[in-house]
């Protein structure tokens, strides 16, 4: 199909994806569950990290993660104790074990100290039309404290290489508004024209069939090819057609 009828096909997928029912199956339900700023920005990055593999499983371990920490993401970050992180030792998800996620609770109550929040991270190192190299820079701060060298393979760099599908589908949760309420929209100082789509192997097989992508593999310099297409569609808003990717991909099996 041409460009047009291109855009039109996606357009009609996405106000049939992009609406309230997705969440009930989604992982970014999780974050739902909230309304303060702070325990939907740590709810939603910690469902973001473990969101691979059988989405059913995800879902069930976003909810043991926030039942672990009293519903109170926000403030369990911020005022646990190390003994505190006991009752984590029976946590796992795949690779994601209890090591990593006393990790990722410290290095997010490093950064709420230090860096003033992860929006702030995101924000002071975006540049005007990526915010690839923020998220290599967060990558770089969460590791500024003692860690286990295991862990760092669960936040991944572009600048290496990576196509980083869960942060950037996290960013797409935290930065994209509109009125249908699946996104939330509540990091104003960032725009949506700068968001990347996660690409997987869902969002990928349908890019390359509908012709948005030429590159086999999912990686950075797929992912900003991707960019540039999706872009031409939608500069304002590139990322909705994410919805219809993964919704071609996952519902419909295009």
């Amino acid at each position: 199909m041409n460009k047009t009828k291109l855009k039109e096909f996606l357009d009609e997928k996405v106000i049939q994806y992009n609406i309230p029912t997705f969440i009930e199956s989604d992982p970014i339900q999780i974050p739902h569950l909230f309304s303060l700023k702070e325990d939907i920005e740590i709810a939603g990055f910690l469902t973001a990290t473990i969101a691979w593999g059988n989405r059913k499983m995800i879902i069930k371990n976003g909810y043991k993660m926030m039942e672990i920490m009293g519903n109170s993401p926000y403030d369990f970050v911020m005022n646990h104790k190390e003994h505190h992180l006991d009752t984590f030792d029976s946590f796992v998800h795949r690779t994601f074990n209890s090591a990593d996620f006393k990790h990722f609770i410290k290095a997010l109550q490093y950064i709420y100290v230090n860096y003033k929040g992860l929006e702030n991270v995101f924000t002071l190192n975006a540049t005007k039309n990526s915010l690839q190299p923020a998220i290599s820079e967060l990558k770089t701060i969460f590791f500024e404290i003692k860690h286990l060298s295991r862990t760092e393979k669960h936040i991944s760099d572009p600048l290496k290489n990576s196509a980083a599908k869960r942060i950037n589908m996290f960013l797409r949760w935290m930065v994209r508004k509109d009125a249908n309420g699946v996104d939330f929209g509540i990091w104003k100082s960032i725009s949506p024209g700068t968001l990347s789509c996660p690409l997987d192997v869902h969002s990928g097989n349908v890019a390359r069939k509908l012709g948005l992508l030429t590159r086999n593999q999912n990686d950075a310099k797929a992912l900003a090819e991707l960019d540039v297409n999706l872009r031409k569609m939608d500069k304002n808003d590139p990322v909705k057609y994410d919805f219809a990717l993964f919704g071609l991909g996952v519902f419909e099996n295009f």
